[in-house]
């Protein structure tokens, strides 16, 4: 997941960390059971509640538009062959991942243990059912989806290159996605095995992620032919609106969690709006690319994929430890989130620091050869 430094991509660098400060923000605003906190009142419901919403600007979907935007500019100057490309990515993602899948699949009985669920865990972790889901969809923990999918959806990459060919094809995003809206809801209303279901929604949500592929390269395109300072001013302002609109259309679904505790169901334009924000975003930053942005991005940037695949064990450990000394019982839901993020955002970065710095561990968040590389290296030098 690292890049090069150099000074116009230092705009994507900043990317990277305000994605990552949008997914920890997302997952640190929630109670102990992912919920908009269904048991307090509605007016403690509203910090967690717009701290969701503010986070939702950058979250998960904004890592793979950057992701394939990077997986564009490998192969537009490398022109590896499909197979090496793919074997390549693989090592990236699927290495980290199965270490992950593994670990948090066990790590997790921290917290049922904590919250009195761990019977419903160990009856997972003794299926091969559960297994599958662990190692296949990443099921183990909540995030793990992401590298598996990121994966599926670069098989796809002969067909998003057409894309900066032609970068109008970056706008079939919105048929993707559409298309995605509309199956999932049939999906779900067949009385069909549910780890089938499962399965076919996660085939189908490649299928419509591949439009942000199609938008990312397309984008990419764009840049790498050169946008003029002037059209970069303009393109950020573009963005900053359709932000800020993809926003107001998602408020109907924040309002559900503020008077509910729940979290509803993304239909209509709300969906679209959550799903579009990431493209809206990413030409605010590839607007400011002319800006002054500070090398420390840089530095923090290296860590984000870090950031990603730790902060939900930092979280699991802050909710056990409050829980389990009384702090949470004195503490109201804005606080609780806020102290958490504040916590968690920091800690998560540290921790993914000390990984990178420890070799054995360093390829667990793609910063360091695999130990079978180390060990490789050590055989050619002896």
């Amino acid at each position: 997941m690292s890049m090069s430094s150099k000074p116009r991509l230092v705009w994507f660098d900043a990317n990277r960390v305000f994605a990552a400060f949008g997914v920890v923000l997302i997952h640190s605003s929630t109670d102990f059971g992912g919920q908009a906190f269904p048991n307090a009142d509605q007016a403690q419901r509203i910090v967690p509640v717009i701290l969701r919403s503010l986070g939702e600007f950058s979250g998960s979907e904004m890592f793979f538009m950057f992701s394939l935007f990077l997986m564009a500019m490998r192969v537009d100057k490398k022109m590896p062959t499909y197979g090496s490309a793919i074997a390549v990515q693989a090592k990236r993602l699927l290495v980290p991942f199965a270490f992950w899948a593994v670990f948090y699949a066990f790590f997790r009985l921290l917290k049922a243990d904590a919250f009195d669920y761990a019977p419903y865990i160990w009856d997972q972790l003794g299926q091969a059912q559960g297994w599958l889901g662990y190692l296949i969809l990443g099921k183990s923990q909540y995030h793990m989806h992401f590298l598996p999918t990121l994966f599926a959806l670069f098989l796809f990459y002969p067909v998003m290159r057409s894309a900066t060919r032609y970068p109008i094809l970056g706008l079939t995003v919105v048929v993707t996605i559409g298309v995605m809206n509309n199956v999932q809801g049939f999906l779900w209303g067949l009385d069909i095995d549910p780890a089938l279901r499962d399965y076919l929604i996660r085939a189908l949500k490649v299928f419509g992620y591949v439009g942000y592929g199609m938008a990312a390269f397309a984008i990419y395109g764009l840049w790498n032919d050169g946008i003029p300072r002037g059209e970069s001013r303009l393109i950020r302002r573009c963005g900053f609106y359709f932000a800020v609109l993809a926003y107001i259309a998602t408020l109907p679904f924040f309002h559900v969690a503020f008077d509910t505790g729940a979290w509803g169901v993304r239909q209509g334009w709300d969906y679209y709006g959550h799903f579009l924000m990431p493209i809206f975003v990413f030409l605010v930053f590839i607007g400011g690319q002319y800006l002054q942005w500070s090398p420390r991005w840089t530095f923090l940037a290296t860590y984000t994929f870090g950031v990603y695949l730790v902060h939900p064990l930092v979280i699991d450990l802050f909710d056990i430890s409050v829980f389990r000394t009384g702090l949470s019982e004195m503490m109201a839901p804005g606080v609780l989130v806020l102290t958490r993020f504040a916590i968690v955002l920091p800690a998560s970065f540290a921790l993914a620091y000390g990984l990178s710095q420890f070799k054995p561990l360093a390829w667990t968040i793609g910063l360091g050869p695999t130990l079978w590389d180390i060990a490789r290296t050590r055989r050619a030098e002896a």
